[in-house]
């Protein structure tokens, strides 16, 4: 199980590289089913795997320069205000409570990801539309601290259609506003979930490399019918996710809930 779930980290390095996104939304059922740790450990064990990794790809695009930093910072920043009390509040949810709105979650993204994408060459010099960026930026961290999900799937249409952002440029982008609020979300899990540094470093480490390639071959690769592709795998895991917790949820805790509160058998 443990080989598969490495390799399920370096698919959602490659999805974060190619797309700017929605590999992140995978990172906690991975860290559940396939690596059998509980869900609040997963959730906080996934943000500091997608924070650091969406900041390697933040790097590798903004020496193609794919990233606007004037546009990254006030959005991430208002990102990390929702992320750090999305943690907060998450202590008043239990695990299958979060992994059920996570699999809806999942469900909305891989709709959106279905849509056509705007084009690439969408006008850079398009008003910014303040009033709307605010409550999307702390929407997409209010998410992160208490899902786990680095929002990049919100993140990218909205630098592209509210911020006027080139896609290609919006892709690089995200990933500092990624990085931003998975950072301020841990922060807010810190000293309230026990962390297995050692595999976290691990697990990281693989969904960077996956992240090298996925930047690599996001100039080579036809992102059109990859994210549908990968739209349709979102589709798959969260119905999984949602039907594997549905009853646990409705009973408020046995089953598959107590499931997801055991301690990791690691």
């Amino acid at each position: 199980m443990n080989v598969i779930g490495f390799a399920l980290a370096s698919l959602i390095g490659l999805s974060l590289g190619m797309l700017g996104g929605g590999g992140s939304i995978l990172t906690v059922p991975v860290l559940v089913y396939a690596m059998g740790f509980a869900a609040k450990p997963a959730i906080a064990l996934s943000l500091p795997v997608v924070g650091i990794t969406s900041l390697v790809g933040a790097v590798l695009h903004w020496r193609l320069g794919n990233v606007r930093l004037r546009t990254a910072v006030p959005f991430g920043l208002l990102a990390m205000v929702g992320a750090f009390l999305g943690a907060k509040v998450a202590v008043f949810l239990s695990g299958p409570t979060q992994l059920v709105l996570l699999s809806v979650v999942m469900l909305v993204a891989a709709a959106l990801m279905m849509r056509p994408k705007q084009s690439a060459d969408a006008s850079s010099s398009r008003s910014p539309s303040p009033l709307l960026i605010v409550p999307v930026a702390l929407g997409v961290g209010l998410m992160t601290g208490l899902l786990g999900i680095g929002g990049g799937f919100l993140v990218v249409p909205a630098l592209v259609l509210l911020a006027g952002v080139p896609m290609r440029q919006a892709v690089g982008t995200s990933l500092v506003v990624i990085a931003m609020n998975s950072a301020s979300g841990f922060l807010g899990y810190l000293g309230n979930v026990a962390i297995d540094w050692a595999f976290l470093a691990g697990f990281t480490a693989v969904a960077v490399a996956g992240m090298l390639i996925g930047t690599t071959l996001s100039r080579r690769v036809p992102q059109t019918a990859l994210r549908r592709a990968f739209a349709v795998f979102l589709i798959a895991t969260g119905s999984f996710v949602l039907y594997s917790n549905r009853a646990a949820f409705a009973r408020g805790g046995s089953s598959t809930a107590t499931a997801a509160h055991m301690p990791s058998p690691r």
